[in-house]
């Protein structure tokens, strides 16, 4: 095969960061590259290097694609030669049509003027080659996310993509969804268009790629042939440095008694009043207990999760939720955080974090009256707090100084989760806590649960990776379209038991 792409002794810097360090990679036409390492490695980094996110001239090194140097300005110059960059954050308008969306910026027109039939005809066509039957009319919020992710590949296939770069495409994605996604990789593969994909899941890695290269700090340290053979193993001891015996730490569970009772607890949809979008759920969790909730997008869990946090989501919510054996009042935000709940949204950057803010404001924004002085903050205390949660979840930071925009995802979340630490809950509601985070990032999450746990806390975890929920749970409640549809204890579960019970409730439902 002929090289596409070659990046030769990158570097790039931001101020008191050295984010990339001479790095080199090398791609060959009509491959599936994956590109591997820890949070804060510089993956996105180098692939907005590429894509002209950060222009010519912002960095060091050279850019040589289809033989030639390249010197990218923006992100249209890159995009003219064939190159398009899917972010984590998908760039779509939910309020505009799957077609608008499609050739938003790339119109249909003529003499300023939008043909809408050639562009809902062109749409129907690229939504056909990503396998997706939608009228190109649906608005983009009425569609799940694992369409939206396919929509924006539609996207990319419109603008006669040959390089395109994924940037953890399936960590918002079901299994079901994933799938999808890395069967159409492939096929495209086949058709000869050649994919940068960045993931965390080293199990769709090893699936789908040709070729990894993995990050470390800043530099490429190794170049992996998938064709010889390459363990889970050998990826992770480049990713990090060493070998991990264990995804999980071990844990003796000591559970006490229920802290957290909710009974009959339902929440219609905010603007669609008729839609039940969760429907008479009842659970309870024990102190020192890790209670997981299973099951497929849109099963109702994040909105579970929301409402009962000060009714943060949802209208005509009712049922009664009880602490300690009382009813509790959960009707606000505020409420809810003196009753001792707290939660970790799985949208870190809307609602988690003010990102144009440092560490040292952040981290102690859910308990600001323990650095108060009458009604005045301490910057003393405040500076002394953040320090103390940075070290104590290793936040990967120039200082805590740093705004927050600037931190890889994986700590980003590791500020959201030192937040909700220092208003020390009782009960802490974690939703997808490891999603986009890296293998070693993930198990520093996983044992900070582990010591809230063996600390009398209740812990809640929403996950769609069922391998975690297997992992580091004592106890898994299964949702479906709104309903709790099972309940097993970890011992006795599995990915197959979880997904036939999802299964089967869909099927006793219709």
């Amino acid at each position: 095969m002929a090289t596409i792409l070659e990046m030769r002794g990158i570097t790039k810097e931001f101020p008191g960061v050295k984010a990339l360090d001479t790095v080199n990679l090398s791609v060959e036409e009509g491959e599936i590259h994956a590109l591997v390492g820890e949070n804060g490695a510089g993956k996105s980094t180098l692939m907005k290097v590429l894509s002209g996110v950060y222009p010519h001239g912002s960095y060091s090194g050279d850019i040589v694609y289809d033989g030639e140097v390249q010197a990218f300005r923006n992100i249209a110059d890159s995009e003219r030669q064939g190159i398009i960059i899917i972010h984590q954050e998908l760039a779509l308008v939910p309020l505009l049509s799957i077609a608008e969306n499609i050739f938003l910026g790339n119109e249909r027109a003529e003499r300023g003027i939008i043909d809408w039939r050639e562009t809902n005809r062109r749409a129907t066509e690229l939504l056909a080659r990503v396998g997706l039957a939608e009228r190109p009319e649906t608005r983009v919020d009425d569609i799940g996310l694992g369409k939206q992710q396919l929509v924006e590949i539609a996207k990319a296939l419109s603008k006669n993509v040959r390089l395109l770069i994924l940037d953890e495409p399936t960590s918002s994605l079901n299994e079901t969804d994933s799938e999808k996604l890395l069967e159409l990789l492939m096929e495209f593969r086949r058709k000869g268009i050649t994919s940068i994909l960045i993931s965390h899941k080293l199990n769709e890695i090893s699936k789908v790629a040709d070729t990894i290269t993995v990050l470390r700090d800043g530099s490429a340290v190794s170049r992996l042939d998938c064709s010889s053979g390459i363990s889970e193993g050998d990826i992770i001891r480049d990713m990090v440095g060493r070998s991990l015996e264990d995804r999980y730490p071990p844990r003796a569970p000591e559970i006490g008694g229920v802290i957290l009772e909710v009974r009959d607890w339902t929440v219609h949809h905010p603007i669609h009043a008729d839609r039940k979008v969760v429907d008479g759920v009842s659970f309870n969790v024990r102190r020192g207990e890790v209670l997981g909730f299973a099951g497929l997008m849109g099963a109702g869990r994040t909105e579970l999760a929301m409402s009962l946090f000060g009714r943060s989501w949802g209208r005509d919510i009712s049922g009664q939720a009880l602490i300690d054996g009382a009813p509790a009042d959960l009707s606000t935000v505020r409420r809810a955080v003196n009753a001792g709940l707290a939660y970790a949204t799985e949208d870190r950057k809307t609602y988690g974090l003010v990102l144009d803010d440092t560490i040292r404001r952040n981290v102690p924004l859910a308990n600001l009256e323990a650095i108060a002085d009458t009604m005045v903050v301490d910057r003393h205390k405040e500076a002394e707090v953040a320090e103390r949660y940075r070290k104590r979840l290793a936040i990967k930071c120039s200082s805590i100084e740093q705004e927050t925009v600037n931190l890889s995802g994986g700590n980003q979340q590791k500020v959201v989760l030192a937040k909700w630490l220092f208003a020390d809950p009782d009960i802490l509601i974690l939703d997808e806590p490891t999603r986009g985070i890296d293998v070693g990032a993930k198990f520093e999450i996983y044992t900070v649960i582990r010591d809230l746990a063996m600390a009398g806390k209740a812990i809640i975890v929403i996950s769609s990776e069922m391998p975690e929920l297997l992992g580091i749970t004592d106890r898994i409640c299964v949702m479906n379209e709104g309903r709790l549809v099972g309940e097993m204890a970890t011992a006795e579960a599995s990915q197959e038991r979880i997904m036939s019970t999802i299964i089967r409730s869909t099927g006793d439902r219709r």
